[in-house]
């Protein structure tokens, strides 16, 4: 065993040549008692928790803020569609935020009026159906009673009704619900309220919050915001235009319905029909058909079935037909593009994702066509849409000549049909 030092290192002796063997450099891997941390590791570490704290502090307030944000983005939206009235009335004389009160004050009578318009002609059939529901359901038991040879009585299932632990049932869940509903409904109304709001801050200070986007950007930038705002302003007010056009399409069509079936308040039904199915996405069409349906019921149960039938096929045209058609030729997108955009909208961000989605794809499309570089494209038959036709015989035809060819006789060991040599 080799004789080791105080240390427990093995001591070195002197080589047989009188010589001191060198010392062995201390490995890089392992570091010594008196090693130290490199400086910059504490700032590294610091740095990394930082960011970290503020990637978390930015993704909770991100979703904290999401609403408020859909808001502005709906408001922004709303403000471009009254662009045009708006400057309009500025080019006059008048200031821009008087413009803005009178555009708005003028939606919101309207809207106002068409609303207390159909809740009073639908207070009036719910009424008039509660009135009628025991002929009603005296002609369904009579129906059922002379198909199947029952004996149904309307005082026992009026009774058997009154007792059943279904009704029961709904009627609490009903009262504890209605503090829910009154929740909603409030909540709602402050977001029209915000909507509302800052909708006519961007139309009334839209100049000014043109002149403050601009003034961090150079002149070069200044000029393609600007035009990208005019872009925006245009394909909204077309959007605006179409979805008008599809509104009084789709009310003219089921007024025509309507009056055949001589369904009462027909004209204000269309007019219902036609607003709500196309300015309230996703679920508007169905809100739409609910309440001609429920009065054509009053009329006879069965022409609420055929106002449903109605509903149902007119929606179908309307979305692979009429919709796509008019999209394309108001915001100058392709049918499939502004279907497609409808549907990414929806995924992203619900119901306002399809509202906003075709005008704010038309924008986008419009405004990044002017740094696509076009080329002139040449004429060539298949550009539009037709083969080119070859003047030798087609490929099926050489093939049966080639199959069908028969040996010369003058020279015996021609290939045949099968490919081999016949003798």
């Amino acid at each position: 065993m080799a004789p080791t030092d105080e240390t427990g290192q093995a001591a070195r002796h002197p080589s047989s040549t009188g010589t001191t063997p060198p010392a062995e450099p201390p490995s890089r891997g392992s570091a010594g008692p008196g090693a130290r941390m490199p400086s910059w590791l504490p700032r590294a570490m610091v740095l990394a928790l930082a960011l970290i704290a503020v990637f978390q502090l930015g993704s909770w307030a991100f979703h904290q803020l999401t609403g408020l944000l859909i808001n502005i983005l709906i408001a922004f939206f709303l403000a471009l569609a009254i662009e045009p009235a708006v400057s309009w009335m500025a080019g006059r004389g008048l200031r821009r935020g008087l413009a803005t009160f009178l555009v708005f004050l003028a939606v919101l009578v309207a809207a106002a009026g068409f609303v207390t318009l159909l809740g009073s002609m639908l207070a009036g059939q719910i009424v008039k159906m509660v009135e009628d529901f025991p002929d009603y359901l005296d002609s369904v038991i009579n129906w059922v009673n002379g198909h199947f040879h029952t004996e149904l009585r309307r005082v026992d299932i009026q009774e058997g009704l009154l007792r059943s632990d279904w009704l029961r049932n709904y009627v609490q869940n009903s009262a504890t619900g209605v503090l829910d509903v009154s929740a909603q409904v409030l909540g709602g109304l402050f977001q029209l309220l915000t909507i509302l709001l800052f909708s006519f801050y961007f139309a009334a200070d839209g100049p000014r919050l043109r002149r403050a986007l601009c003034s961090v950007l150079p002149p070069a930038r200044q000029a393609e915001v600007l035009r990208a705002w005019e872009i925006a302003v245009d394909k909204t007010g077309g959007y605006l235009y179409s979805r008008g056009l599809m509104a009084l399409i789709s009310g003219m069509a089921h007024y025509v319905l309507l009056e055949v079936l001589e369904v009462p308040y027909a004209p204000a039904l269309a007019v219902w029909v036609g607003l709500v199915s196309q300015f309230i996405p996703t679920i508007g069409t169905y809100l739409a058909g609910a309440l001609p349906m429920l009065i054509a019921f009053t009329v006879n149960p069965w022409y609420a079935l055929w106002v449903l039938i109605f509903v149902v096929i007119y929606q179908q045209f309307e979305n692979y037909v009429l919709q796509p058609k008019l999209t394309s030729k108001t915001v100058d997108i392709h049918p499939a593009v502004a279907f497609g955009s409808v549907i990414a909208g929806t995924a992203l961000l619900g119901a306002v994702g399809a509202l906003i989605a075709i005008p704010a794809i038309a924008t986008l499309q419009a405004f990044l066509g002017a740094y696509v570089r076009r080329y002139d494209v040449t004429d060539d038959p298949r550009v539009h849409g037709r083969r080119i036709r070859r003047s030798g015989p087609g490929e099926a035809t050489r093939l049966r000549r080639l199959w069908t060819r028969r040996p010369d006789p003058e020279n015996p060991r021609t290939e045949g049909p099968g490919g081999g040599s016949s003798s």
